[in-house]
């Protein structure tokens, strides 16, 4: 039975709620009352309760209750909260105390609006940061915030991500340091977001409420290409800025005076249509609102101002209330109006910045200023080797030149505060903390948590397996959704590769006429855009290429004729509606017959050949349609050819169908390619990843850049995974950790993926590395010397050999065969032993060690088999209490060390390990021992006698293991024998192997941090 909610009170609940939802909680009942007391409308809780759980999601009292709940539930401090954390059922209890409501509605309430339980994650040092945004500042100095997020309310954002948004913006303001303090000091923090997840509405949000807590001077560096830097101008100037401060006093309407607005030259659509922000007022005449000038427009980076200079000068006559005290000062820090400046990361632009700053009147230690590193892991990162010989004799640091210019930005402006933003922070991760002129973000971390509405690799990826029987459902698996393959190889099989591109424009042409038919119901949102990227290779001679192949396919693809709608019938049935029935989507609907679409079809086919041409070839050269391609002067149709100018930070709108063939050597660079995840509201059950599972290199050897992607996401998760266990708060209210002693492990699987550029990794220190079921040997013991290294690395392996089996039979390849004794040990016990083993490197073991702790900690190695080559008993010796057989290794004379293990030995270890493929079987005995949980351990003992100084010169003595066997002793004593070791972890522990990487510290005792539960 449906309850008729009264409009009245309705309207009175709606109001109550936007109006507290900032201030906090009040008596709830009381307010609506005092609310309707002239209407003499009577209200009782049972009607608030109907109010707010209409069933229509979209209904104004219902959604003002999930904002409130939403922003409150999120809210970081305030005075109301007492001692209750953000997310919890204890602030919900508190906020359902100071709304002073029955459990009845409280029931509801949590029925109707659970608390989100996804919380971005932050890691801050409480040392150096002095508390001042406060909630009464908040609430004094609002206006651009609150022009933001109308602007976001108003786009339909979810109601939890917007509430999270305000929290996370908050919390990183907080960190920031006081624009108007007496004592100003610079902070540097990262946030670290998801390749196409919402970075640019979070920096968005916080550069609002720095302008109204009193920053004066942003800065936000987008990239290196004009494309991106006018696509984010564009949308801060639409969405923050707003039209009052673009026309800057000007006359709408007024021809003469807007003729250089940038917007009017341009013909941007969205201008003339009135759907900037629109302020309602003049900011110039608003008490405590600074307006804001632009010093860069959509069409113009930053150039020198020359005699408009004092666009720039906060000393300019009449911006100061008191000239007498410096700008930041609380008497006029509220009058200045602010400045905001968007910018690539070119050096002729930050120079020009740089000139200006240092010929203004105002100095610029008296200038709050905030600088937004978009891209942070791009051209910001020093990649000048520290350790370099020029570098180790230099008295200063060198820096590469977009460094500099920032650091240069940070010293001239000692008051600005720093904040990178990347979805791929592994560069970021490996700058020294130890350079203090750096921009290693000492203050904070933040990992941004994307909403529920994005698609990113979760969605097209089978993260961690599949059961067989469930890899190829659609309803289970990612993978069989969303992503096609492409095998096809264009110089051997021409054909073959056009069959492939064929099925990728047969996808983008059937998509667009779902959207048409989509927004032929009213029911949904308008598709405006409609986008294919392909991308192959980075060279402009190659995209030319790939264009003209795609436009030739299109040409007898003939979308006009039956043979096609033969086509598209069969990929609707089969592919899109078979998928979109697996996954019932009800709020993506599909015709019941393809005979509704047919009309769209030619819909479709029109739009996107409005141009003549259907593909748009996107890079830098003079054919390209770079300038166009800006998706602001009209609805955007197109099949995009590109290469870099696509491939990072820029927003390809409505991109529904990808073809991607380009291989990187690094995971950061390949991630950002990754134009395909992202938000698609209203189609995000038509995405489709096409993409090569062959791709060869220079040397003929094929990759699966499906594959690398998982691999990448995988370890990319595993590193956000890292950044919320190291952001937990202690009791009293402390960060565990300081951001300068977090170790985040950058993780890589793929041995030809490195996670960032060898030119940025200078800092990195390999922390562990596994590949399951490869046996690794351990043989590079340092000089005899004493031999008491020798001795200790027995002592080590002796409880190993306590507990050995009689001798089995093992076999090898090509059908030999060995004897050995083997048990069974705890990884404890292995890694203990290991533990003591110093060889000629003296970190050379721990990257293994700590792979095998990190495999028991997650359950994949449980015990270990030792094996113990048995030689006949003329090799046998006893050794401190134990029988070994001894080999006949040889130190090796070009480096320290022995010779490796033996084929034979290796194929046993491979076995016991479930190495898929191995070279050879080892027997039943290998066979028995075979566990998907099981490593392997190789111990084999090598006589090491010490040798004079005298046989050491003699050429034909140089390696004392050349002393005949009948002249071994034979009691031998432990600091005569080497211990050599073959590893092999379990196959399933790391099956494309596993690097972990950590950033060099000069303090790493004080560094460390010990991996917790």
């Amino acid at each position: 039975m449906t309850t008729t909610v009264d409009p009245t009170i309705t309207a009175a609940v709606q109001k109550v709620l936007n109006q507290i939802r900032d201030t906090g909680p009040e008596e709830l009942l009381w307010r609506v009352q005092g609310e309707l007391r002239k209407t003499q409308v009577n209200v009782t809780e049972a009607d608030i309760r109907a109010a707010v759980t209409v069933p229509n999601l979209n209904d104004p009292a219902r959604r003002a209750i999930h904002m409130a709940l939403a922003m409150w539930d999120a809210l970081a401090s305030a005075d109301w909260i007492q001692d209750t954390r953000p997310g919890t059922p204890n602030r919900r209890e508190r906020i359902y105390e100071m709304l002073e409501i029955s459990d009845g509605l409280r029931e509801v309430l949590d029925s109707e609006f659970p608390s989100a339980s996804q919380m971005d994650a932050m890691i801050v040092d409480p040392k150096n940061w002095t508390p001042w945004y406060d909630e009464e500042r908040r609430a004094a100095h609002d206006f651009y915030w609150r022009a933001y997020r109308g602007v976001l309310e108003g786009k339909g954002w979810d109601v939890d991500a917007l509430a999270t948004l305000d929290r996370s913006t908050t919390e990183i303001v907080q960190r920031l340091a006081d624009p108007s303090a007496a004592e100003g000091y610079q902070t540097k923090g990262l946030v670290v977001g998801h390749v196409q997840s919402g970075k640019t509405a979070n920096f968005t949000g916080i550069v609002a409420k720095a302008i109204d807590a009193g920053y004066r001077l942003i800065i936000v560096l987008t990239g290196t290409i004009e494309l991106l830097r006018g696509q984010t101008q564009r949308r801060l100037d639409m969405e923050l800025v707003g039209e009052e401060n673009i026309l800057d006093g000007a006359d709408r309407n007024d021809a003469s005076s807007i003729r250089e607005i940038d917007y009017i030259g341009t013909q941007d659509a969205d201008w003339y249509a009135g759907k900037f922000l629109k302020h309602g007022q003049d900011v110039h005449s608003l008490p405590e609102v600074p307006a804001i000038k632009r010093l860069t427009t959509v069409d113009r980076d930053y150039r020198k101002l020359r005699l408009g200079r004092d666009a720039l000068d906060f000393r300019r006559t009449g911006e100061l209330r008191d000239t007498g005290k410096p700008v930041y000062a609380p008497e006029n820090i509220y009058s200045v109006d602010a400045r905001i400046a968007i910018m690539k990361k070119n050096t002729t632009s930050l120079k020009n910045l740089l000139h200006d700053l240092k010929n203004i009147r105002a100095d610029g230690k008296e200038i709050p200023a905030l600088i937004i590193d978009d891209e942070a892991d791009q051209a910001s990162v020093n990649t000048v080797n520290p350790r370099s010989k020029q570098e180790v004799a230099a008295e200063s640091r060198k820096r590469s030149a977009i460094n500099k210019l920032i650091a240069d930005l940070l010293t001239e402006l000692p008051r600005a505060q720093y904040v990178g933003y990347t979805a791929t922070p592994f560069a970021n991760v490996f700058i020294s903390p130890d350079d203090s002129e750096d921009l290693f973000p000492k203050d904070f971390l933040v990992s941004l948590q994307p909403s529920s509405q994005y698609m990113g690799g979760r969605d097209f990826h089978d993260l961690w397996g599949l059961d067989e029987a469930d890899r190829g459902d659609p309803a289970r698996s990612n993978e069989a959704a969303f992503v096609r393959d492409l095998y096809a190889d264009g110089d051997e099989d021409p054909a073959a590769e056009e069959a492939e591109i064929l099925g990728a424009l047969d996808a983008f042409v059937l998509t667009g006429a779902i959207k048409k038919w989509r927004e032929s119901l009213g029911t949904g949102p308008a598709f405006r855009h409609h986008t294919m990227l392909v991308h192959e290779s980075v060279r402009t001679s190659d995209q030319s290429d790939l264009a003209d192949r795609f436009r030739g396919v299109w040409r007898r693809a003939a979308y006009t004729n039956p043979s096609a709608f033969s086509r598209l019938r069969e990929l609707y049935e089969s592919d899109f509606r078979a998928v979109n029935e697996a996954r019932d989507w009800p709020d993506h609907p599909l015709p019941v017959s393809f005979d509704h679409l047919k009309p769209f079809v030619g819909a479709a086919v029109d739009a996107i050949t409005a141009d003549s041409d259907p593909v748009v070839v996107v890079n830098g050269t003079k054919d390209s349609d770079y300038d166009a391609m800006d998706f602001q002067t009209r609805p955007y149709w197109r099949i995009m050819v590109g290469g870099a100018k696509l491939s990072r930070g820029f927003t390809v709108e409505g991109l529904t169908i990808s073809y991607y063939r380009r291989r990187a050597a690094a995971a950061d660079t390949l991630m950002q390619m990754g134009r395909w995840f992202g938000y698609r509201p209203g189609y995000g059950d038509l995405v489709r990843l096409y993409i090569a599972r062959n791709v060869l290199d220079g040397r003929g050897k094929s990759y699966d850049l499906y594959d690398a992607f998982t691999s990448i996401i995988e370890d990319e998760e595993e590193f956000r995974d890292q950044l919320h266990r190291f952001a937990e708060i202690e009791e009293d209210g402390r960060p565990v950790v300081r951001p300068i002693h977090v170790p985040p492990l950058v993780f890589q699987q793929l041995p030809w993926l490195k996670p960032t550029g060898a030119n940025k990794m200078y800092n990195a220190v390999l922390t562990y590395e596994g590949d399951g079921g490869v046996v690794k040997d351990f043989n590079q013991h340092d000089h005899r010397e004493d031999g008491s290294r020798n001795a200790k690395h027995f002592a080590a392996v002796k409880p190993l050999l306590s507990g050995l089996s009689e001798p089995h039979k093992f076999l090898g390849v090509a059908g030999t065969t060995f004897d050995g004794r083997y048990a069974i040990a705890s990884t404890e016990a292995v890694v203990a032993a290991l533990s003591e083993f110093r060889f000629s490197s003296p970190d050379q073991l721990k990257p293994t060690i700590s792979m095998m702790q990190k495999a028991a900690h997650e359950g994949t190695v449980k015990d270990w088999a030792v094996i113990v080559p048995e030689l006949d008993s003329t090799y046998q010796r006893e050794i401190e209490g134990a029988t070994v057989s001894i080999a006949e290794r040889r130190r090796r004379k070009d480096r320290p060390g022995f010779a490796g293990s033996e084929r034979r030995h290796r194929a046993a270890l491979e076995v016991i390990t479930q190495r898929p493929d191995r070279d050879a079987e080892a027997g039943p005995v290998a066979e028995s021992l075979s566990r998907a949980t099981r490593g392997a351990l190789l111990l084999t003992f090598a006589y090491d006698p010490e040798v004079s100084s005298d046989e050491l010169r003699d050429e034909g003595r140089a390696s004392a293991n050349r002393i005949k066997r009948d002249a071994w002793p034979t009691l031998m004593l432990s600091e005569s024998v080497a211990t050599l070791l073959s590893i092999a972890m379990p196959y399933g522990s790391a099956p494309r192997g596993r690097i972990g990487f950590t950033v060099r510290r000069e303090d790493s005792a004080d560094s460390a941090i010990v991996d917790r539960d």
